[in-house]
């Protein structure tokens, strides 16, 4: 699974602290005031995501007669305590002291500063953001092949570059947003989150370990302890183009219940983790599916509220191993941790290809539930 980091290259003065009009520097401790909401918003997303937090920003003449360091380092450095008290950690921090008209190659929007992030195959620039309030930002975010948020709490300068929004990105097709509220923006960045989960699920009976990526199928690694249950999950996983690795240790010398009601809990867990707000998915998913003889209908929403409505006839015991009986119980125990509705309907005569078209059916409708579409949340209560 794709484990290269993401990160938000942070501006500080006008997008985390408020920039003086008069002289534009934060040289005093009176200066020093942060952006509405900006606290409560990065701390969600530290909390709720995986992204390294990069403070980026230009300090004219730093360390000059014009800009004293005595007067900039204690309202700084009381910035990154009041952060740090909060929960909010910074992966590194880059100032660059040169003059505009000097035009150093460690100024912003130039990446002097930031090579080895480019250099590195250890970041996933592309899925990066630079956040700022001006459009050198946003020229940083093309130069490091990065996405870009304007940021402004200034009224007259939003409406201005709303006024102009498809002129700045055709312009700057790396620009995603223009946002005047903190918390909107954590909710844009969150959204882009990596939707990854790992869960660890351990009683008397089983022990599960389930490692989920929504968006980087990889090659599906399965075991259960029933082959024809293996077979099953291979389906989700390739037909819903997600990465699944799953290992369960089940009581199999007792029967397979415990295994197969388990796993379908851990992994409705691992949806609800991978999934989190569920800020502008699809929702919906539904998917028709024939396969010989045999039809499938299957419709999910992931409403926050477990429902199944499962039809199915079934002609034998048991297939390969798995009893038939569980194939509904897996579903209702998987909508119960998934917080999901299920609607599932299968007809024909091989009980082989009732099932399997019924995972193949689900892992398709599933694929089309977590697509992400928009950047709003998917309901009129303002929660799922």
């Amino acid at each position: 699974m794709n484990s290269k980091k993401k990160i938000l290259f942070l501006d500080r003065d006008g997008t985390l602290i408020v920039e003086p009009p008069e002289d534009f520097q934060v040289d005093s401790l009176e200066k020093l005031q942060f952006v509405p909401k900006v606290i409560t918003a990065l701390h969600r997303v530290v909390t709720q995501s995986d992204y390294l937090l990069v403070m980026v920003t230009n300090q004219d003449g730093l360390g000059t007669q014009s800009f004293p360091e005595d007067t900039f380092w204690p309202a700084h450095q009381k910035m990154m305590q009041t952060f740090e008290q909060e929960g909010i950690r910074f992966f590194d921090v880059h100032i660059d002291r040169t003059f505009e008209h000097e035009n150093a190659p460690t100024r912003k929007p130039r990446t002097g500063l930031l090579t080895h992030y480019m250099e590195s195959e250890e970041y996933d620039l592309a899925a990066s953001f630079v956040v700022g309030d001006r459009l050198s930002d946003v020229q940083l975010a093309a130069n490091l092949g990065c996405q870009a948020i304007l940021y402004t709490a200034e009224e007259e300068k939003y409406r201005k570059w709303k006024a102009e929004e498809e002129a700045l990105k055709k312009q700057y097709p790396c620009l995603r947003l223009i946002c005047n509220d903190w918390y909107r923006l954590a909710d844009y960045v969150l959204m882009h989150k990596s939707r990854r989960a790992q869960i660890h699920r351990q009683t008397n009976e089983t022990d599960i370990v389930v490692a989920l990526d929504l968006d980087t199928p990889t090659e599906a690694v399965i075991q259960t302890g029933i082959p024809f249950f293996d077979h099953m999950l291979h389906q989700l996983a390739r037909h819903a183009a997600f990465g699944l690795q799953l290992e369960v240790k089940g009581d199999l010398e007792i029967d397979e219940h415990h295994t197969i009601e388990d796993t379908a809990l851990a992994l409705g867990q691992a949806f609800v983790q991978a999934l989190g707000k569920k800020w502008g998915i699809r929702r919906y998913g539904h998917f028709l599916l024939p396969m010989d003889e045999t039809i499938a209908q299957v419709a999910v929403d992931f409403s926050g509220r477990p429902y199944l409505n499962f039809h199915a006839q079934w002609h034998r015991e048991r297939v390969g191993g798995m009893p038939t009986e569980m194939v509904k119980h897996f579903f209702a125990s998987f909508c119960h941790a998934a917080q999901c509705n299920l609607y599932m309907r299968v007809e024909g005569e091989n009980d082989h290809h009732q099932i399997e078209a019924l995972f193949k059916a689900w892992a398709r409708a599933m694929r089309m539930a977590v697509e992400i579409i928009d950047d709003r949340l998917p309901s009129t209560k303002g929660t799922l």
